[in-house]
């Protein structure tokens, strides 16, 4: 049997870890929350530092390029280099959760990382519970 697959931003996996069915719309809060349930089958992930999965229903997507694409991926890259990772990683969702939530979010990183974005205050509050 084939393990499913999944390309997934390197910075999606704090979205994940903080994710509590809140978005940019319905339409996108519905899409993340089908990709955060998926998380449970363990799918091996391609870590990225561009548009994944997550990216398809975010109006911030305009003809397949994300308008704020320096901001995010200064997020992926450092996720990728926390991790110990290089773009284009292949880690099963479990061991990239346990990862991110040991190395940035047990360490105290998270909002070095991503602690301009508009949603750093659902993960702020959440952090402790995180790890």
């Amino acid at each position: 049997m084939v393990k499913e697959q999944m390309e997934l931003r390197a910075h999606h996996g704090m979205c994940l870890t903080f994710f509590e069915g809140k978005g940019y719309s319905r339409e996108f809060a519905e899409h993340m929350q089908a990709i955060y349930d998926g998380m449970k089958r363990n799918p091996m992930l391609h870590i990225t530092a561009k548009e994944d999965v997550i990216c398809q229903k975010c109006p911030n997507l305009q003809n397949g390029v994300c308008e704020m694409r320096e901001l995010v991926r200064n997020y992926d890259r450092k996720v990728l280099d926390l991790c110990g990772f290089r773009e284009n990683s292949e880690i099963s969702w479990e061991d990239f959760s346990a990862l991110v939530k040991e190395k940035i979010i047990g360490a105290g990183k998270r909002k070095s990382i991503c602690g301009d974005c508009q949603w750093t205050e659902i993960c702020g509050s959440k952090e402790k519970n995180a790890i």
